[in-house]
């Protein structure tokens, strides 16, 4: 419960582009590892913009990036949509979504 109460909060770079925060770096790992082959998850490709909050985590993370990923996108596809016009995405049941995730995987 305490967990839950301190996530209402606001967070790192919350509508502050161009990088927008830690939020935005776990939302668009997902983004990554739901869109591409596994292949292009480390490659800069016209795809993945490494620049862009590059996946930097050792591949199990991204599994478990993808397997949250495929969470979002069943419930709200347009969170983990692939492209540029996705970034920042701060959607209410998106936060929701993402504090969903941390608290079923603490």
């Amino acid at each position: 419960l305490l967990r839950w109460l301190v996530s209402l909060w606001g967070y790192s770079g919350q509508a502050s582009p161009p990088l927008f925060g830690d939020f935005e770096a776990q939302r668009h790992w997902m983004e990554i590892t739901w869109n591409l082959p596994i292949g292009d998850w480390y490659r800069q490709t016209p795809e993945n913009d490494l620049q862009y909050w590059g996946l930097d985590y050792p591949p199990l993370t991204a599994y478990v990036s993808w397997a949250c990923g495929w969470l979002c996108g069943a419930l709200e596809p347009a969170s983990v949509a692939l492209g540029p016009s996705s970034r920042g995405y701060e959607t209410a049941t998106h936060k929701a979504l993402m504090r969903f995730t941390v608290l079923a995987l603490n």
